[in-house]
């Protein structure tokens, strides 16, 4: 029986993805972009879902576009990838971008290209410290996509994304994290643990909180400073009437 390109797991409000083709460090394949778009849409209505981990087998977290899958263009076909990207990578991105849930990435190895755009989709972003982080669309002929144009700016800055954009050179975890990147570096042999103890976190947390802190973070890019204000009045608004709050209030006033 065949291995699945992507494993779904679930436990206690944890939903785990893993991109599962570690002989091919996990190189996107278009049934396995397939998976990733119905899985998270999925989730995006499953109220029993806390919090999601974004992870990978083997030695690299993705190597980006299965590239097997482009070499009809050697003997000269034509191939659209506008039109592959809309039918799979942005679908991707978009329903990861939009999952209410907070997403946690596991990053080890190497996340490269479109990899690394999805690593940069997910809300926080644990690496190990043998990770390193690479936009290689450059030595292609190609442009950053699925989101890494948009994202790669707002991380790191015009001066930094131009050149990890430009250069191509691997970028490693560390660096990454003290560039405000990422969230987190960590030794290798623990990356697993300290992913399912973050993601144990937020699952106990206000799941409507936490949905909530996530619009007001996505919208903050195109907002003024009013128009935020404005909105964060109506998300507290609604967060306040939540039992989640109102439990809250009663443990603190509570007798120790």
């Amino acid at each position: 029986m065949p291995q699945q390109p992507v494993v779904y797991e679930y436990s206690a409000g944890i939903a785990r993805i893993r991109l599962n083709r570690p002989e091919k460090l996990n190189s996107l394949s278009a049934p396995m972009v397939a998976q990733l778009v119905e899985l998270l849409e999925q989730l995006h209505h499953d109220p029993q879902v806390r919090c999601v981990v974004l992870e990978a087998a083997g030695r690299a977290f993705c190597a980006g576009q299965d590239l097997s899958e482009r070499r009809a263009i050697v003997d000269g076909a034509t191939m659209d990838l506008g039109e592959k990207l809309d039918g799979g990578l942005n679908r991707v991105v978009r329903v990861l971008s939009d999952l209410p849930q907070p997403v946690v990435c596991a990053v080890q190895g190497v996340a490269a290209g479109a990899g690394a755009s999805l690593a940069f989709a997910c809300d926080i972003v644990i690496a190990a410290n043998s990770a390193s982080f690479v936009q290689s669309f450059a030595k292609l002929g190609l442009v950053p996509d699925a989101g890494a144009s948009w994202a790669l700016p707002r991380l790191a800055g015009r001066a930094r994304a131009a050149g990890l954009v430009l250069l191509a050179e691997p970028l490693p975890a560390q660096q990454a994290a003290d560039w405000g990147m990422i969230w987190n570096c960590v030794d290798d042999d623990v990356l697993a643990d300290h992913v399912t103890e973050v993601a144990t976190t937020l699952a106990t947390r206000s799941a409507t909180g936490l949905a909530l802190c996530k619009v007001a973070l996505q919208a903050s890019y195109g907002n003024s400073l009013d128009a935020q204000l404005n909105l964060e009045r109506d998300l507290q608004r609604e967060a306040g009437f939540t039992e989640f709050y109102r439990h809250s209030i009663r443990a603190f006033f509570a007798p120790r």
